[in-house]
């Protein structure tokens, strides 16, 4: 026997994984990415009034 023989069945069903797989879900947007940028343009703007008054 060869010694790189490969198990057809595995391959299928390796390929049957993949194939049933499907398509990703869509991505969602990023929440904590929109908080953490939303609470750095808050205190920008604060030190920016603070600095004008």
């Amino acid at each position: 026997m060869p010694k790189n023989e490969q198990d057809p069945a595995g391959s299928t069903q390796q390929f049957r994984a993949f194939a049933n797989r499907g398509d990703a879900p869509p991505s969602r947007p990023n929440t904590g990415l929109i908080i953490g940028g939303a609470a750095v343009l808050l205190v920008v703007i604060v030190v920016v009034a603070l600095l004008v008054v």
